[in-house]
């Protein structure tokens, strides 16, 4: 595969979804804002970029504890969403909002961060290794000298060693007294590199009558092992791994001696 991946029109499709994919909503922004707020205690952070903010997951509960918050999404469906999420909460003027993908960064927000945040398994979307690159050194050039950087994903690796095909995901039961359903089924190409598409089923109905959707989209299964090499690699030092539920939670900070990555300036220098 040479082309981007376009995540948009699935994104768009299951906007008006995306805070039934949590067993409680609420209580998962509640947890983002003050699992984020622990990892900054004592690093300086006042500024944050969500660089895949979905519907506000994390830049909602962040502004409300008075961070200082720009929050970029590639899907204007799920920017919507997080829109009408932080205006709920009053603070929609507290969030900067900006559309594009993780590769774009530098021309859409202007920098220094004191932390950089990448969650809800958004770096898996890029499929190319030059892709990969690119956004990590990007966030590392937009964090000032002792920058976090927070980067939540699913750890790939098992997945690899197993392909799961079935995976359950979640029940609701609405107001209306109709169910919502979830379950994916994954397909796997040996590449390479190996892809893996998720083809998420969304059921929905009450009593015998249910209708069924499929929406998919493209994965590159990294493990976090993977990402650690590339973050040592870039610069950044201090790598942490944590559990975070259904994610992994890789921390890292930019060295106070470090103002570009030695391979962004390689990069700028090839352009020239």
């Amino acid at each position: 595969m040479t082309t981007r991946n376009d995540t948009s029109e699935f994104y768009d499709a299951i906007a008006r979804y995306y805070a039934l994919f949590y067993r409680d909503w609420q209580a998962q922004m509640d947890r983002e804002g003050l699992s984020l707020r622990s990892i900054f205690r004592n690093r300086g952070v006042m500024r944050v970029l969500d660089t895949a903010c979905g519907i506000g997951e994390r830049a909602v509960p962040l502004a409300r504890l008075d961070f200082e918050v720009v929050a970029v999404d590639s899907s204007a469906g799920l920017l919507a969403q997080a829109q009408e999420i932080a205006a709920h909460f009053g603070v929609l003027d507290k969030v900067q909002w900006e559309r594009g993908d993780l590769t774009e960064l530098m021309n859409l927000v202007e920098g220094p961060f004191d932390a950089v945040l990448c969650k809800g398994n958004a770096l898996p979307h890029l499929l190319l290794d030059e892709e990969i690159e690119l956004a990590l050194l990007s966030m590392f050039e937009l964090l000032r000298p002792g920058g976090t950087l927070v980067i939540g994903m699913r750890d790939f690796a098992p997945f690899m060693e197993y392909r799961p095909r079935f995976l359950p995901g979640f029940d609701h039961a609405l107001e209306d007294g109709s169910e919502f359903i979830t379950f994916d089924l994954w397909e796997w190409d040996d590449g390479p590199p190996v892809f893996a598409t998720q083809n998420l089923y969304i059921v929905q109905g009450k009593g015998k009558k249910h209708e069924a959707a499929k929406h998919k989209v493209i994965f590159r299964p990294l493990s976090t092992d993977e990402v650690k090499v590339v973050l040592l690699e870039i610069g950044f030092e201090e790598v942490m791994d944590q559990p975070d539920r259904a994610e992994r939670v890789l921390i890292a900070r930019k060295p106070l001696s470090i103002t570009s990555s030695p391979l962004w300036l390689k990069r700028n220098e090839r352009k020239k």
